[in-house]
């Protein structure tokens, strides 16, 4: 396993008001949800960077405004012609 280390600034600490763990986890969180969103990561992917089963990782995706699904207009619309 990788490990990193992450400078933040004093302010953005302050301001998430969360133990070093607990900020530990938001962030590891906050950019497994991004890199998904983004397709860099598949769901399974990301859940292990974020430290927990995927099923809770999709139900955590709500939060941060993301879809668990990654269609186009395009795409949803051949797949209902298909249904």
């Amino acid at each position: 396993m990788s490990e990193i280390t992450l400078s933040i600034p004093d302010e953005s600490a302050l301001a998430l008001k969360l133990a070093p763990e607990a900020m530990a986890a938001e962030l590891r969180l906050a950019a497994a949800v991004k890199l998904y969103e983004v397709g860099r990561l598949s769901s399974g992917a990301a859940a292990t960077l974020a430290g927990m089963p995927r099923p809770l990782f999709l139900t955590k995706l709500s939060d941060y405004g993301v879809s668990t699904f990654h269609m186009t207009a395009d795409e949803l619309q051949e797949d209902l012609k298909r249904a």
